[in-house]
Order: C-alpha cells, then sequence, then structure tokens
C-alpha cells in the first residue's frame, strides 16, 4: 500500500450501522479489500466493533462495522444493540446501510429517526441494488415523510450499492472521501488494515463456520473463547473454548464422532494461517455454560464489554 505524497487528506472515522443482514460486514471487507468482519447467512453475526482501515491517496477511512440492529432477544441481544447505538455517537461519519431489497422495516425507520437528529454527516446506502424489487422509492418516502415530522434540516447522501461487486463501493467512497475532514495526519498507521484484537478476530472466523453449517438450529446461544495463543517458530497452537448455553446442544457441536469439530479446524486453520501468516493448529474445547451470555466475565474476556 502507497503512502500519500500529498500533505492534505481526508480522514474520517465511519460507524456502518443499520439492520442485522443488511451486508454491512460484507461491504466492509469488500471497501477494505480483505476480509475483516465475518459474512454468514445466520443474521446478527457480527457481535464486536470491528475497525477497519482504508488508507489511499485520498487519505483514509476508519469504518466501525457494528452489530446488527434487531429486535433485542435476551441479555446478550440487548447488549448488541446498546454497543451498535454507543458505536454510532462518535464517529464523523454516519453511514446506515439498509436492504433495499426489502421494504423497509421498525429498524430502518428508528435509525432514520436517529439520522434525522445527527449532527454528524449521513449517509444512507441501499444496498443489495440488484435485486429484484429494490425499493429506493419506498425509502426515500419514509425519510421524507420523518423529515417532515420531525422538521429535521440533516442533509443526506444516497448510495445504491451491490456489496457483492467492486463498483459499489469505489461509489461509496467517492462519496465518503469529499466528506472527510481535512487533516495533515493518518488516524492510523497507513501500513495496517484493522487494530482489531488478534484474538477476537480468530475467535470471529471459528463462530463464522459453526454458523455456517448450524444456522438456526443454535442461533447465539455458542461463544467462542480464544483461550490461548502459544507461539512457535513456524506454528501457532491456539486453544479455544466453545460455550453452549445447554448440555443438548453439546453434541450438536461437537457432531457425530466429532465431525463438527473436525470441519470447523479444517475450514479456519487455513484462513488463519494465511491471516497470520504462520501454521496454526487450533484445539477445540466445548463446554456447557449456562446462561454464558450473562456472565460478565465471560463478556469481557469475549470483547462484548468494553469496547468502546
Amino acid at each position: 500500500m502507497n503512502t500519500p505524497s500529498i500533505k492534505q487528506k481526508h480522514c474520517a472515522i465511519v460507524g456502518i450501522v443499520g439492520r442485522t443482514n443488511s451486508g454491512k460486514s460484507t461491504l466492509l471487507n469488500l471497501l477494505v479489500g480483505e476480509k475483516i468482519s465475518i459474512v454468514s447467512p445466520t443474521s446478527q453475526t457480527t457481535r464486536n466493533t470491528v475497525r477497519g482501515i482504508l488508507t489511499e491517496k485520498r487519505g483514509q477511512l476508519v469504518f466501525l462495522d457494528t452489530p446488527g440492529l434487531h429486535k433485542a432477544e435476551g441479555h446478550l441481544g440487548t447488549l448488541l444493540n446498546q454497543m451498535a447505538r454507543a458505536a454510532s455517537a462518535g464517529v464523523d461519519i454516519l453511514m446506515i446501510v439498509f436492504d433495499g431489497s426489502k421494504r423497509p422495516q421498525l429498524e430502518d425507520d428508528g435509525w432514520m429517526r436517529r439520522a434525522s437528529k445527527s449532527d454528524q454527516q449521513v449517509v444512507f446506502v441501499l444496498n443489495k441494488a440488484d435485486k429484484k424489487g429494490f425499493s429506493r422509492g419506498a425509502f426515500t418516502q419514509l425519510w421524507n415523510e420523518i423529515v417532515a415530522e420531525t422538521a429535521s434540516n440533516v442533509q443526506v447522501q444516497w448510495v445504491e450499492t451491490n456489496a457483492l461487486v467492486r463498483g459499489g463501493a469505489d461509489a461509496l467512497l467517492d462519496c465518503l472521501f469529499p466528506i472527510a475532514a481535512a487533516t495533515e495526519e493518518y488516524l492510523f498507521p497507513a501500513d495496517i488494515i484493522s487494530d482489531y484484537p488478534r484474538k477476537l478476530a480468530i475467535a470471529d472466523v471459528i463462530r463464522e463456520k459453526f454458523l455456517k453449517r448450524l444456522r438456526d438450529e443454535l442461533p447465539h446461544e455458542l461463544g467462542i473463547l480464544v483461550e490461548s495463543i502459544t507461539e512457535h517458530p513456524n506454528r501457532w497452537n491456539i486453544s479455544v473454548i466453545v460455550y453452549v448455553n445447554r448440555a443438548s446442544q453439546k453434541g450438536m457441536v461437537i457432531g457425530a464422532g466429532g465431525e463438527m469439530l473436525k470441519m470447523v479446524r479444517e475450514r479456519a486453520e487455513p484462513e488463519l494461517s494465511a491471516i497470520f501468516e504462520t501454521r496454526v493448529k487450533l484445539e477445540l474445547r466445548v463446554k456447557v455454560e449456562s446462561n454464558w451470555f450473562k456472565n460478565s466475565r465471560l463478556l469481557q474476556q469475549m470483547g462484548y464489554v468494553g469496547q468502546l
């Protein structure tokens, strides 16, 4: 990555928010050009606020990929919603991603109302523009109704994207850089793409592999804790505890004859080896911990508390 030669740069912290499963993580990975945030068919896969950093000739954008706002169920769901709202408060640009392939939902209305009171730069991203039934008209109508109701004078920029193709990301960057503040210093060194703690990054990769197989069979009662990383000259040995909420879930996570754990290891180890540029060996242990998602100590170790 080349460091820009011009003295003045445009830099901003961009909060990527929106309803769960609107494509925020896929979009972040496309913007940064690397896999920073996990992508899964299961909704609410992003649990931590992930910082993806893009540095190019125009400047630097620091993206915060937050948990998707959803109808909260239980303690962890409420905590994730609080994290999403808190992350959106401390950014320069509020980038709200909507699933344009569906009609506006209650959470979309909520984010628009939050935007109508914002003193930040606001960008509305209508994602999935390639899908049939793309609903730009419904979203613009909703926004116009909210503006009329709240007498808001917030100016919003609209961008249509398809997070699966590069062109959508380019159009979005062309929108973001001009509204980023001019500065002479980067927010982060130009040669890094994330400051996400490595234990949390490892846990995310492992959890993604489980979610792609389990999907709705084990919705969000799966917790991944990277217990230790032992570094050898040519290999990392990583010890991981997989928490489940009930004893009946343990067999599902292990699989018949350990098949599920074997599959997760075989898929996660090469990906982690490529990310950290060293051979990775995983030791996965499954532990039953009733209501682990109410345990403050475990939540802090997993990165759900004290993120911002």
